[in-house]
């Protein structure tokens, strides 16, 4: 008798706010909304509202000009993201090259 249940667990699937592309949730950044401010929060451990990001460069400036962090927290206005593009220059920096 089968019962129509797999071993494998199913890896739970993000989309990126930037590139808009689904992946898999260790592969993408959460981002979360503190005070006005976009904070990186790569544990996963902060409270609230969080959005998630491919860490790089490119989805980052997607989703500052699309202004989707401010509708992903429902925020009023544009929030920093100061702390957040220098989370992605350290991380792309430490990136080993192909």
């Amino acid at each position: 008798m089968v019962s129509g249940r797999t071993r494998a667990r199913a890896c739970p699937e993000r989309t990126c706010v930037g590139c808009r592309k689904r992946a898999a949730k260790h592969e993408l950044l959460r981002v979360t909304a503190v005070e006005g401010v976009c904070v990186p929060d790569p544990r996963g451990t902060l409270p609230g509202r969080g959005a998630y990001l491919h860490p790089e460069q490119s989805c980052l400036d997607l989703a500052v000009r699309r202004r989707a962090f401010s509708r992903a927290f429902r925020a009023q206005g544009a929030l920093d993201t100061e702390p957040l593009r220098q989370h992605v220059a350290v991380g792309s920096d430490s990136a080993p090259a192909p």
